[in-house]
């Protein structure tokens, strides 16, 4: 009985680490959709995002039944409650992803991203997709030192953001009011994925030590003090 309760709760991990998996790479064909007016792409991506819904309604059901049957306590209950808030960070960067594909869809089959941002939005969407998949290996090792360096990883993507910024800001911006506001939009997409990254990893933390990854003290020791 007990054997079959642990591979329910072990089935609720993989289910997060496919969740994580899935909206990884629609975020990268999202990208490539939207750089490359390819229609039938992001008419790929939209649909898509039904698999990562039934996922996370699954999941939920699945972690509601164990609550509901085992009345778990301590780490257990940790576990179940934790992968419900990840599923959800997981389900809301899926929706992030379908919305790149549906803002290159509305423009096709004209390019929503100028020529000379380009190489930022590639980097962001790259990026983005970088940090999911860490996300992802981060749920299967339980690795809190990898966890935890996502949130430095971030701060990269807080950086691209503002790069855009200061390009709609630039007196010499020649694009026009609509492809400000839409240039506006996959910033901030590609933001709120990255946050929902760190957020999947931050949660890990917690799962794995009680504690939320904004109080674990920084390392110290003689190792850092002579670093």
């Amino acid at each position: 009985m007990r054997d079959a309760y642990h591979e329910e709760l072990d089935s609720i991990g993989e289910g997060l680490v496919e969740m994580a998996r899935l909206v990884g790479s629609a975020i990268g064909r999202a990208t490539t959709a939207m750089l490359d007016s390819d229609l039938k792409l992001a008419e790929n991506v939209i649909a898509g995002d039904q698999k990562v819904d039934d996922l996370q309604h699954d999941l939920e059901a699945r972690a509601i039944a164990l609550l509901a049957r085992q009345q778990p306590v301590a780490t257990d209950l940790r576990i179940v409650v934790t992968s419900l808030r990840m599923s959800a960070d997981l389900e809301r960067s899926g929706d992030l992803a379908q919305h790149v594909a549906k803002l290159a869809r509305l423009r096709f089959p004209e390019s929503v991203v100028p020529n000379d941002l380009h190489a930022t939005i590639l980097e962001m969407g790259q990026l983005a997709q970088r940090l999911m998949a860490k996300a992802a290996e981060v749920i299967i090792t339980k690795d809190i030192d990898l966890a935890l360096q996502l949130e430095q990883d971030d701060d990269e993507m807080d950086q691209l953001h503002r790069t855009l910024f200061q390009h709609l800001m630039d007196d010499r911006w020649k694009h026009g009011i609509e492809t400000a506001v839409d240039v506006t939009l996959l910033g901030r997409y590609y933001e709120r994925f990255a946050d929902h990254a760190v957020s999947v990893a931050k949660r890990v933390v917690y799962l794995v030590t009680g504690e939320h990854a904004d109080e674990l003290q920084p390392p110290t020791g003689p190792e850092v003090a002579g670093a």
